[in-house]
Formats: structure tokens, C-alpha cells, sequence
């Protein structure tokens, strides 16, 4: 069983059940998400950001390697009377379907090097024009700090010039 299944498979939502802050605001203060938009939520774990997604009326996809997180996303739109369509996605795998969305969301997704870049390439293929790409991760400056995200510094993101990489 992988980390995230063994992280996932208790009753308790690790992450809780609430939107993340950062995407919440970012709808609040910007009004990103429309009704009908095609959105995906990107290494979604158990579904809490898909969900509001979906709550806001958009038509979601979730994509996340664990089984049982997409388990639990289900569970949570039918627990809050929405759909989210849940697809067992290894990014390393993904198929990105190019001009597809209107809005991809990817909240704490930390990976390797490699699958970082070919993560990014994915959503810039796959992002309608004019959509929206809304990500918060942690920078290489999280690593002094015990308060989340991963301890290796290739796992983290690096701002450079008001981008981060």
C-alpha cells in the first residue's frame, strides 16, 4: 500500500473537510471559478478543494493516485449533494488533453523534480486560454520550519523573479 492510501484509509479526513483557504480566497477576491467551467483537480487526495469546486458549479474531475483518497472525495460530494467524476491518475502517466480546461487546481501537489516539470508541461497543454492555473505550495524557504510540507529541498518550489519553479 503506497503513503497516501495508508494516510488516506481512516475515517478522519487528514486535511479536513473545508477548501483550502489560499483557493477560497483566490474565488472570493477574483471570482477564477464560473458556473459550468470544466475543472480539474490535480494530486486531490481526498477531494476537500474538488468539492467546492463542484459547490461553485463547476463540472470537476479529480485525479489523485490513491484509491482510497478518491474514495473519500466520493463519499464527500455525496455527503455535500454534489458530482465529482474521481479518476485513478498516476501523473507520471497522465493524459492531458490539450485546450481542455477551463481551471486546474493543484493544492500542496509536491513532486520530483522530473514529474514537477512534466506536471506543469501537462497544464499548460491541457489549460483553455484565459483559464486559470491555481496552485499553493511550499518554497524552499518552508525548510527551516516544522510546520508542513516536504524536508527535501528537490520536492519544494523555488521563487525566481516573482515565478516560482
Amino acid at each position: 500500500m503506497n503513503l497516501w492510501n495508508e494516510r488516506f484509509q481512516h475515517k478522519r479526513y487528514a486535511f479536513g473537510k473545508e477548501p483550502n483557504v489560499f483557493l477560497t480566497e483566490a474565488q472570493n477576491n477574483h471570482h477564477i471559478i464560473e458556473q459550468n467551467d470544466n475543472a480539474l483537480a490535480i494530486a486531490e487526495g481526498e477531494g476537500r478543494n474538488a468539492v467546492y469546486l463542484a459547490e461553485l458549479g463547476a463540472n470537476v474531475t479529480a485525479w489523485d493516485f490513491s484509491i482510497e483518497g478518491l474514495r473519500k472525495a466520493e463519499r464527500l460530494a455525496l455527503e455535500r449533494d454534489v458530482h465529482v467524476e474521481t479518476k485513478h491518475v498516476d501523473l507520471n502517466d497522465a493524459q492531458w488533453t490539450f485546450d481542455h480546461w477551463d481551471q486546474i487546481v493543484c493544492i500542496y501537489g509536491h513532486f520530483s523534480p522530473h514529474l514537477k516539470a512534466k506536471t506543469i508541461d501537462g497544464v499548460k497543454k491541457a489549460l483553455k486560454p484565459g483559464g486559470h492555473f491555481i496552485s499553493e505550495v511550499y518554497s524552499i524557504y518552508q525548510l527551516p520550519y516544522n510546520s508542513g510540507g516536504p524536508k527535501s529541498e528537490d520536492m519544494l518550489y523555488a521563487p525566481i523573479g516573482g515565478k516560482v519553479t
